[in-house]
């Protein structure tokens, strides 16, 4: 387990490089003021960019195979943790975007593009 990376893995550094591309700069990295420490917080704009593996965060696809009661219990607690972060920063202003890890690994320009049209429009 302690291979498994919390910051920096290769689908957020591949979202940061895709978003540089499409222009989006000045964010900050898993900001530890807002709740969740977003992995993306474009603060100019409020918007908070999570970028979720989809083991851990329950993704149908992956949960649905898991057998065994303490990893579906862990699974289960990190979505609910993710609703409630969700639910705090959507009290404090802040829009949220989650995106699979497996998303942004096909899609990431993409994605990136999507976020550069959201801070273009409220900005």
């Amino acid at each position: 387990m302690r291979a498994i990376r919390g910051k920096d893995t290769a689908p957020e550094l591949l979202l940061r490089r895709a978003l540089r591309r499409a222009g989006v700069l000045g964010y900050r990295l898993h900001h530890r003021e807002l709740p969740g420490s977003p992995d993306i917080a474009i603060v100019r704009v409020r918007l908070a960019v999570f970028v979720d593996g989809v083991f851990w965060h329950g993704h149908s696809s992956k949960f649905k195979k898991i057998r065994t009661h303490y990893w579906r219990e862990r699974i289960r607690k990190n979505v609910l943790r993710d609703r409630r972060v969700d639910r705090e920063l959507r009290a404090c202003g802040w829009t949220v975007m989650r995106v699979w890890d497996s998303e942004v690994l096909s899609h990431s320009a993409a994605i990136a593009q999507g976020i550069a049209a959201y801070v273009r429009s409220v900005y």
